[in-house]
Parts: C-alpha cells; sequence; structure tokens
C-alpha cells in the first residue's frame, strides 16, 4: 500500500506548520503508486535514487504485508530514511519492504520534511505561535507517522505494541533524538541505529532563538539571513506570508548534502519541545536509553577529513606528546599512508566510536544492546571500493541486493544479504537478531568490546570478534567533547 496520507499536505499557509490531521475521503483510495518524495534538490550520487518527482504535498507513507495477514498481530519495522535531513525520501527500490513482509514482519515507510521545509525557524514563526510546536518540522512529521501506525496498523495485521525503529545516518541520528522526546514516548519498543552517530550534536547544537549561551548563531539567525536572500525583512504576519508566499524552489534554494553547510540553513534544532536536549546530553547523565538495541556502522564510514600529506599532519588531532603513540596504534592495524589516516580519523569521529559510546551507555544502563560492523563488499566492486562505504549495508539489511547490483549481483552477495536481513528480521521479531543456522551474536558487553563482523569475506566468515579497531577508537574517544 503505497502514498497513504498520513497528515495534510505541509503546503500553503501549513508551511512550517506542525503535521495537521488528514481529511477522510470516501469510497476506496487507490494506493499503488508512492506519493512525492519531500521537496529537496536531489544528490547526483545518492546511492538510493528517488523514485519520484519531490513536492511539497509529501506527507505519505507505505506498508507492505503478507497476504494473509490482517487477523494476525505481526511485529512492525517503520523506517527513517537518511540524508543529512536535508535529501531523501521513502521511494527509493532499495527500500522496498517486500523481503520484511515475506518474513512475517509489517514493515513502513514514509517522508518526512528535510532541509528547510523540515528544519526552519524565524522569529515570524515564533510570534505567529509563541507556545506552539515549531522548527524541527521533520521530527514533528517522524511523531505524527508513528502515531498513525499506533491509530492504524492492526488493520494491516501490525502490533502496535511491538514497534522497531530502523533508520541510517540522518534517520539514525532521528532515533537518537526520538527516544528522548517527550513527544515520541511509547510510539516504538526496539531500534536499529545504522550509522547514526551519538555523540555530535544533532544541528550543531543550535537553539531556535538567540539565546545560545555559547554566541553562536541560532536557528532564527539562520532564518532571517535566508529571507534575506529574498529581500525579505521585518519579523511580522507580512514577512512570514511572503516566506509562505516563495516558489518551493526557492526555499531549495540549492540546498543538498554538497551544500549544506550553508549559513541560511539551521538543520534541526533544541526548540525546547521535540527536542529538549541533545541526546549526548541525556547519555552523559547515563539516562535516554530504555530499550534494546542494535548499533553499528559500516567499515569505510563516512567522514570529512583535510587533506594531509604526512603522518604528522593526519595525527595532529592527537598533540605532538602522543603522536608515538598514535603512529604506533594506526601501524598496527596497517594504516600508514596518512591520508588513509586522516580518513580513519574522520569517520571515526563522525560515526564508528559514537556507535561504541552508544553500545556502552546502553550496556551501562542494562538494556541489551547487539554491535557490528558492516563490512561485506559486493563482489563487482570489490576491486575498486576500499571498504563497505556509509550506506551500503542497507540493501544486505533490506535483502534488496539485486534492484542495488542487478545483473553484477553474485551468489555470494545474496548470502551476505540473506544473513543481515535475517538478522534484522529477527531483531524485529524478538529484540534479539539470534536464529536458527545464524553465526550466534552477543549481547555487548563494554569489558569485552566484542562486536559482530558482517566479513568482506562473506556469510560463512561472518561472526564475533575482539574489535581490532579498539586501541584506534580509544584514541579518537580522548578527543570527543565531553
Amino acid at each position: 500500500f503505497k502514498g497513504i496520507p498520513f497528515a495534510k499536505p505541509p503546503v500553503g499557509d501549513l508551511r512550517w506548520k506542525a503535521p495537521q490531521p488528514v481529511s477522510s475521503w470516501d469510497g476506496i483510495k487507490q494506493t499503488t503508486e508512492y506519493g512525492h518524495d519531500c521537496m529537496q534538490l536531489p544528490f547526483p550520487s545518492d546511492a538510493a535514487p528517488l523514485g519520484t518527482v519531490p513536492a511539497e504535498d509529501c506527507l505519505v507513507l507505505n506498508v507492505w504485508k503478507p497476504a494473509n495477514a490482517d487477523l494476525r498481530k505481526l511485529p512492525v519495522m517503520v523506517w527513517i530514511y537518511g540524508g543529512g535531513f536535508v535529501n531523501g525520501g521513502s521511494s527509493p527500490a532499495v527500500y522496498d519492504g517486500s523481503a520484511f513482509a515475506k518474513q512475517d514482519v509489517i514493515f513502513v515507510s514514509f517522508n518526512y520534511r528535510v532541509g528547510r521545509f523540515g528544519f526552519f525557524a524565524h522569529p515570524a514563526l515564533t510570534k505567529e505561535d509563541p507556545d506552539g510546536l515549531k522548527g524541527n518540522y521533520g521530527f514533528m512529521d517522524q511523531i505524527a507517522a508513528l502515531k498513525w501506525v499506533q491509530s492504524n496498523i492492526q488493520a494491516f495485521g501490525g502490533d502496535p505494541s511491538q514497534v522497531t525503529l530502523v533508520g541510517e545516518s540522518a534517520g539514525g541520528f532521528s532515533i537518537h533524538t526520538l527516544m528522548n522526546s517527550p513527544l515520541a514516548k511509547g510510539l516504538f519498543q526496539r531500534a536499529i541505529i545504522q550509522s547514526g552517530g551519538g555523540r555530535t550534536d544533532i544541528g550543531g547544537g543550535l537553539r531556535i532563538s538567540t539565546i545560545n549561551a555559547n554566541g553562536a548563531p541560532s536557528a532564527e539567525n539562520a532564518g532571517l539571513k535566508f529571507a534575506a536572500k529574498f529581500n525579505i525583512h521585518g519579523t511580522d504576519a507580512k514577512a512570514l506570508a511572503a516566506l509562505r508566499a516563495l516558489p518551493a524552489e526557492d526555499i531549495v534554494s540549492g540546498l543538498n548534502m554538497a551544500t549544506m553547510s550553508d549559513p541560511t540553513y539551521s538543520g534541526p534544532m533544541v526548540d525546547g519541545k521535540v527536542v529538549t536536549a541533545q541526546p549526548k546530553d541525556f547519555y552523559g547523565a547515563g539516562t535516554g536509553i530504555n530499550i534494546p538495541l542494535m548499533v553499528g556502522t559500516t567499515d569505510y564510514e563516512i567522514g570529512f577529513p583535510p587533506k594531509v600529506a604526512s603522518m604528522e599532519e593526519a595525527l595532529k588531532p592527537f598533540g605532538k606528546s602522543n603522536f608515538a603513540d598514535a603512529e604506533k596504534t594506526f601501524k598496527s592495524i596497517g594504516i600508514t599512508d596518512p591520508q588513509e589516516a586522516a580518513q580513519a580519523i574522520a569517520s571515526d569521529t563522525l560515526m564508528v566510536e559514537p556507535a561504541r559510546y552508544v553500545e556502552r551507555q546502553a550496556a551501562a544502563q542494562g538494556q541489551p544492546v547487539y554491535a557490528y560492523r558492516f563490512a561485506y563488499v559486493a563482489d563487482s566492486v570489490k576491486k575498486e571500493w576500499p571498504g563497505a562505504f556509509h550506506a551500503t549495508d542497507i540493501p544486505f539489511a533490506f535483502d534488496t541486493v539485486k534492484a542495488r547490483y542487478e545483473d553484477a549481483l553474485t551468489a555470494n552477495d545474496e548470502a551476505a544479504a540473506a544473513l543481515t536481513h535475517q538478522y534484522w528480521v529477527n531483531f524485529t521479531k524478538t529484540g534479539n537478531p539470534n536464529g536458527q543456522d545464524l553465526p550466534h551474536w552477543e549481547n555487548f558487553n563494554t569489558n569485552a568490546d566484542r562486536i559482530m563482523l558482517l566479513s568482506n569475506d562473506g556469510a560463512k566468515k561472518s561472526g564475533m570478534i575482539k574489535d581490532l579497531w579498539a586501541a584506534r577508537l580509544d584514541l579518537i574517544e580522548q578527543l570527543q567533547p565531553k
């Protein structure tokens, strides 16, 4: 069932408002085609290209179920896509939920507003509704979709008390937010966080207004700068009407993952109601994780390293006094090329060490947590890729590798997908990824520091290992803000 509205189209006067209840319809609604993905400028090299033309009228969701599911209470998986909060949608072929439905899991995907449609603040919006929800419209959409699941999924054979959230990249960051949002309590019972950070301030730690203690620009400052680009000044209703009258293409204004550091875009923010603090603030206080988790990354993660010409430059973040120890640590795992070291530091800082931090926090808070690193590279690109890039785990977890690799798909790729997918299915059903004929996956223990390696050598070589990057991640941990 594709393109089911879960809120009114956020257009016209509903641009930059919380999602509103959907209007009912008469008769039978045809739900055979995806609705529009949310308005954006698609990213040319996206590994999950959109399957629709983006538009503002985009608050729809999709449901896959087994043909005989209606009278059963099946576990539910809800997918949150990535894309840096500026790109992404539910229509890419690799996000198809059919393989989950074939294993008696109800699969739901939905759209949420991205870019300036999803994350925008302006003094005129604050004046319009001082006490209402504002700023994080994308997160509000996610909560609205989860509430729809609670109200409606039983009609599709799903059990609203068995909802597992799955998110990758920005979708994983979103799960951290939702676990700690007072407005999302009770809407899901388990979560799988794929390359979702856990330390980095979402949106750079911006607050909605100019109360930032450190003097940093606020989300409202970014909104004022954006309005000024179109000669819209002031903070009254007239200015807001002019902003809402701008064509959708002007709101995008070239924003995507390649340009998202634009000072006229804030990204997510602390708004005081949806987001009351950063996830790391909760975790650092020993709270914030009260559900079973699966957490991991790929082995060649996203990061933004500087160009370096020597190991001295690459290891500069560790300081001169620690250079020898850092060099020894990187050599011990075969990293002697300066640029490779810089890449490892960047990706470890952004994704890999924060995943370990979340795993340790979950264990300390008494929650089951299953840690993994995805290292499998499809046979057709093994000679070209140095490792499993960011987001390349998704088609394996979804068992949609045929859509990703087409005629180049091999039996080895299919076996790796079958293994990965089965772990995701099992966790969704029980909160534990283990099952018959699968390599045993241990609950994470901080002292043991063992993880599930989904091996580059394929399904037969995957299994639990002592994390070979432990010393490297210990170094990165020292660089992370407390």
